[in-house]
């Protein structure tokens, strides 16, 4: 290895790139075999560089390669340092170690960004040019010189310089797990509400996204991303819950209105329908007879009375049908009789 390095050095000063391969030694901790792999890995499509035959020149390529590489090597580094640790514990450290905002952050500590080749307006916002750019570089330091040289400088370079792998494993960065837990514990709706997309001059995307909790506003949160605003708004809306306790109890308050109705105690339904009085049939039967009997008798006593009654108010027995005949000594007799009264 020391020769290697031994007879780079002496090489170097006959090299028509001589600041790049300085530069990349800074970085990489050796000098590069082939810089034709390094020089791609850092130039951005927005170059619009073509080869010979027509094909675009740029690091989209080499950054798939170093996504896989970057992922393999990481992999084997947390499996190592973190012994007994279970599957779930191991994946959440290394996507924590291979997210682009650590990537970013690695490739401007180190200086990488500064020798990314791009036209002007692609660094005008906080892009993933310079992770990507990273992720470039160990596909071309695989390509150059194996899996082990990426093993090597990530351990020796980042994990050991620039990473404490123990602090990044137990730091909490997932803001949107970590808000979709609280609501699930506190049974608490909450929705990822898209209030804007649009694009810039550079015709890079920009999402804005707002959470909502229980149907109050929350954090916001803008990103070159949904999955970056949204773990921004989700960010914010922490810092809001933890902060404001008039927003916690409006949350709460707007919870306990829409679940009054499941919350409020079920009230005991009174009994629609009555005990049923068995009664015996035949004594049924009797009573009924008897019933009718003293109603017939009754009726007929109440008949009869009303009979005797109206026999005694229209009594037409003095009305004959055929009148008798008088003589007529007795009319005249009649007559001077009522005359005289």
């Amino acid at each position: 290895m020391l020769n290697n390095i031994f007879f780079d050095r002496i090489k170097l000063p006959f090299r028509k790139e001589k600041e790049l391969y300085i530069s990349l030694y800074n970085i990489l901790g050796f000098y590069p075999r082939k810089i034709e792999y390094y020089k791609l890995a850092l130039m951005h499509k927005s170059v619009a560089k073509r080869s010979a035959k027509g094909k675009p020149l740029n690091n989209e390529r080499l950054e798939f390669l170093g996504d896989a590489i970057l992922d393999a090597v990481v992999g084997d580094i947390v499996y190592r340092h973190f012994e007994g640790k279970r599957e779930g514990f191991l994946t959440n450290t290394r996507s924590k170690l291979v997210q682009r905002d650590t990537l970013n952050k690695l490739a401007q500590e180190m200086g990488i960004d500064r020798l990314i080749m791009s036209s002007g307006h692609s660094n005008s916002h906080n892009s993933y040019m310079s992770g990507n750019a990273f992720e470039a570089l160990v596909g071309a330091i695989y390509l150059d010189r194996g899996y082990m040289a990426c093993m090597g400088f990530m351990q020796k370079r980042i994990l050991s310089k620039l990473i404490n792998i123990d602090k990044v494993a137990y730091k909490e960065v997932n803001f949107k797990s970590k808000l979709i837990e609280w609501s699930q514990k506190n049974r608490v709706n909450i929705e990822f509400k898209l209030l804007k997309q649009s694009k810039e001059d550079s015709g890079s995307p920009v999402f804005a996204y707002q959470v909502m909790i229980e149907g109050l506003e929350a954090g916001m949160g803008t990103g070159y991303s949904k999955k970056e605003s949204q773990q921004a708004a989700a960010k914010d809306t922490l810092r809001k819950l933890k902060r404001e306790p008039q927003f916690v109890d409006s949350v709460f308050a707007a919870k306990g209105n829409r679940t009054k109705m499941e919350e409020q105690p079920v009230a005991i339904v009174p009994e629609i329908e009555h005990p049923v009085v068995v009664v015996n049939a035949n004594n049924t039967q009797d009573n009924a007879a008897k019933c009718n009997v003293k109603s017939k008798k009754s009726v007929n006593a109440k008949d009869a009375e009303g009979n005797d009654d109206a026999n005694a108010m229209f009594d037409f027995s003095d009305i004959s049908v055929k009148p008798q005949r008088m003589s007529r000594e007795e009319i005249i007799a009649a007559a001077e009789a009522e005359a005289f009264q």
